[in-house]
């Protein structure tokens, strides 16, 4: 029933069809990007305004509020805060990996602090938001009415860069968000274009080979990316969550003191609320190791300083910074995006191939922009040359016609030319009758016709307008990219193909005795003869040793063993690579060690399926062997490995198979050849058993794995050494004394026995001196000599230096 202007309807209808409009005007209009150009309409708009002002990356600055009104007054219909927000949020470097606007002025910090009032700034387009706009004048997009139909603005950007990936995108629209983090650029562009080389068979493209290209988002404060079942998630289905860290480094200081020093911290996480929220843990008794917090940050970067009280595990305060602060906070991947104007949820490979399909969209737009707009210039320029080839005639024409009607009449008439062809004709300058001028229209005709050739190819062939899509990939990936900021972590990444991100390269892993460790390349180290003095292997600081040299590869895991018996874990790629005469960093940055606990061997695990046990000796001679699984996940705070006797230390560690023979060596001179099977397998809290009986103040200087048709290297504190076949030392009982190794006549001249490798032909060894001196070797030049000879000197030692471990390199020819 309808009464005067009141008209009946059902509110359920109305609410339901009023609620869906307003959801879709949001969802459209403002809170989702556009997958193609990776804008949301704001961000669009603002960066056509300065386009259309002239604002270009290369001209003055502009006013911040003039800036606004010309979005507000042209194409945006909401308030001033949006677009001066977003305008700011473009031109923040903490916030978009890539700037599409220059700012001038204060722009806000990663702090928390706002930008200052529109007022006081000013800015200009960015270099790559040129690239954005780039060919919009070609008719390469869409354009709609703006708001009250007066003007034109573009739907979307022809979009040169894969900006919906570089900068990602946030939003909370009505029932439903969106959360892409941002990429590197050139990960992006390398991966757009093994799309585009594989387009014939980009269904049988995977995740796994997509992130060969793009292992992870690259957020523009650094920091630390772990959790790859997280990615491999979010790119395959568009969702997931991955765990980001702070970059943090543990400095030594004077004193037995430490201190950590955070210089990068979580993507969109405020630092004075960080730096609040360790305060508030130090004050609460939860960190109480801490003594002073301050904030280094300066323009140079970011430094928040955490100083820790003597005896503290700057490990274990590291870790709980990790739990209980946004120094490790979650990223929740949503890649919702609008694709034809409704929202999608993207996988990667999707991303990615919307993109190659807008620039093929852009390009054949354009290109047949280019062929129309030449064929114009083609059909004039050709009428031009019939008037110059017909010159006097038309002249005549021309002369004797009444007036301008009449005379392009009778041109089109006598000449067959078009209506335009002869307004050209008439309106050509009588300068252009010259003989340079007739050559540069024939020129110019002949360029166009060329042009005309080469655009109608293209728009025939969709492959060539993929290549021109590679070739500009490439081109703004070496002018604009940069080195990835973000570390991708192995962390619990089980299912990250970590062979992929890392080269498995030889290395050579040194520790000092007072906890210094580094990795650096063998091939730092030449080959040199027997008797040399070496070179620089680490520098080393006052009283400090060198204690241990371990060759390995980057990709296996390296177990290290302390003097309590515990074991710890760490993946060899994660330390970093250093050079050959730098000191290395403190140990403790690595592995959550006790106060005074000591780094005295580690063994390198190439696979754990690559032996069933690992046998561990201590300094007194006890021996354990376990099952090697037992260590495959070591907690941060490490695993128990041997219980220990009161001054006894665990020295030793090697794998093996279970049928092995066992040597030990000791610093007095004698060896002992001892079944493995002597040794039982035990628990992880047992204290082992005794493997080889010690005479008075003698110790252990090595255990090692007997190889058949090898020989047993052993060096002396002075440098002397010697080779000896292993069938020389026949196998005994454990327990017992076993045979001479060196003439224990001589140890007095030449030193006790410092360590001792089991080496095969072709081996190569490095031994390292307390000193940090490194020689390294060629086994073979080492001359076979019997069991109980002194040996030859092997090292040139300085005066007060002396041999601290043996290295082998394993058949490094």
């Amino acid at each position: 029933m309808e009464v005067s202007n009141i008209k009946q309807i059902d509110i359920d209808h109305e609410m339901r069809t009023s609620y869906i409009d307003y959801a879709m005007s949001v969802i459209v209009a403002r809170a989702l990007p556009d997958a193609r150009d990776g804008f949301k309409p704001v961000h669009r708009r603002i960066l056509y305004a300065m386009n259309d002002m002239g604002i270009r990356s290369n001209t003055a600055y502009k006013k911040s509020a003039r800036i606004v009104g010309e979005v507000l007054g042209k194409y945006h219909p909401h308030g001033d805060a949006a677009v001066y927000d977003s305008m700011a949020r473009m031109a923040q470097d903490f916030s978009l990996r890539y700037l599409m606007v220059d700012g001038q002025g204060n722009f806000g910090s990663v702090d928390g602090d706002p930008p200052a009032a529109m007022r006081y700034t000013e800015a200009r387009m960015g270099v790559l938001a040129e690239e954005m706009m780039l060919d919009i004048d070609k008719d390469t997009v869409n354009f709609v009415d703006n708001f009250d139909g007066s003007l034109q603005e573009p739907e979307v950007l022809p979009a040169r860069l894969p900006n919906l990936l570089l900068n990602g995108a946030s939003g909370i629209a009505v029932g439903m968000a969106t959360n892409i983090p941002p990429h590197n650029l050139r990960e992006v562009c390398r991966a757009l274009i093994y799309v585009i080389d594989n387009q014939d068979s980009v269904d049988d493209i995977t995740v796994e080979d997509l992130m060969k290209y793009i292992p992870g988002p690259d957020f523009p404060t650094g920091g630390i990316v772990v959790g790859a079942e997280g990615l491999r998630q979010a790119y395959s289905t568009g969702k997931g969550k991955i765990t980001m860290q702070g970059r943090a480094t543990i400095d030594d200081l004077k004193g037995n003191r430490y201190q950590i020093r955070i210089s990068e911290i979580p993507y969109q996480v405020n630092k004075t609320s960080l730096i609040e929220r360790i305060a508030d843990l130090v004050r609460s008794d939860k960190l109480p190791e801490v003594s002073d917090l301050r904030d280094e940050s300066d323009r140079n970067g970011m430094r928040i300083i955490i100083e820790l009280k003597r005896n503290s595990q700057p490990k274990r305060v590291l870790n709980r910074l990790f739990k209980y602060t946004q120094l490790q906070s979650t990223f929740g991947i949503n890649m919702l995006a609008l694709v034809e104007g409704e929202p999608r949820l993207l996988s990667l490979k999707r991303s990615l191939q919307i993109f190659i399909d807008h620039r093929m969209d852009v390009i054949t737009r354009r290109s047949q922009f280019e062929l129309e707009k030449a064929k114009h210039r083609a059909h004039i320029l050709e009428g031009l040359l019939i008037a110059l080839a017909n010159l006097d005639e038309v002249i005549k024409t021309i002369r004797t016609s009444p007036d301008s009607d009449v005379a392009k009449e009778r041109l089109m008439t006598r000449f067959k030319l078009s209506d335009i062809q002869a307004q050209a004709i008439l309106d050509m300058q009588l300068r252009r009758l010259s003989q340079l001028e007739r050559e540069k229209i024939e020129d110019e005709h002949k360029a166009l016709m060329e042009r005309i050739e080469y655009l109608e190819d293209l728009l025939a062939h969709p492959k060539k307008i993929l290549a021109l899509i590679r070739e500009d990939l490439d081109e703004v990936s070496k002018k604009y990219g940069d080195n990835r900021r973000t570390l991708i972590a192995g962390g619990n990444l089980e299912d990250l193909n970590e062979e992929d991100l890392v080269s498995d390269v030889p290395a050579l892993v040194t520790i000092t005795r007072n906890g210094y460790i580094k990795r650096t390349q063998p091939g730092n180290y030449r080959t040199q003869a027997r008797g040399g003095k070496g070179v620089i292997g680490q520098s080393v600081k006052d009283e400090d040793e060198i204690d241990m040299l371990i060759s390995c590869r980057a990709l296996h895991t390296l177990l290290f063993f302390s003097d309590r018996g515990k074991v710890y874990s760490e993946r060899v790629y994660e330390l970093a690579e250093s050079g050959r005469n730098e000191k290395g960093t403190p140990i403790v940055n690595l592995l959550a060690l006790e106060p005074n606990e000591r780094i005295t061997t580690a063994v390198t695990v190439p696979d754990f399926k690559a032996a069933e046990y690992i046998v561990v000796a201590t300094a007194k001679g006890r021996v354990k062997r376990m099952a090697l699984s037992d260590f495959e996940t070591v907690r941060v705070s490490g695993l128990i490995a041997i219980n220990l006797d009161e001054g006894d230390e665990l020295g030793w560690a090697r794998l093996t198979s279970g049928n092995d023979d066992l040597i030990m060596v000791t610093a007095g001179g004698n060896a002992l050849r001892a079944k493995e099977s002597d040794f039982r397998p035990m628990g992880r809290s047992a204290r082992g058993v005794t493997g080889i009986k010690l005479n008075g103040d003698d110790r252990l200087t090595a255990m090692e794995v007997v190889v058949e048709n090898a020989s047993l290297l052993v060096v002396t504190e002075k440098g002397f050494g010697k080779r000896t076949n292993l069938k020389q030392y026949r196998v005994q009982g454990r327990a017992t004394k076993g045979v001479a190794t060196i003439d224990q006549k001589m140890l007095d001249k030449i030193g006790k026995i410092a360590s001792a490798r089991v080496v095969e032909k072709g081996d190569q060894v490095t031994f390292i001196s307390n000193n940090g001196i490194m020689l390294r070797l060629n086994v073979d030049d080492i001359t076979s000599s019997s069991r109980a000879t002194k040996g030859v000197h092997l090292m040139k030692l300085d005066k007060n230096d002396s041999i601290a471990s043996l290295g082998r390199i394993s058949d490094a020819k």
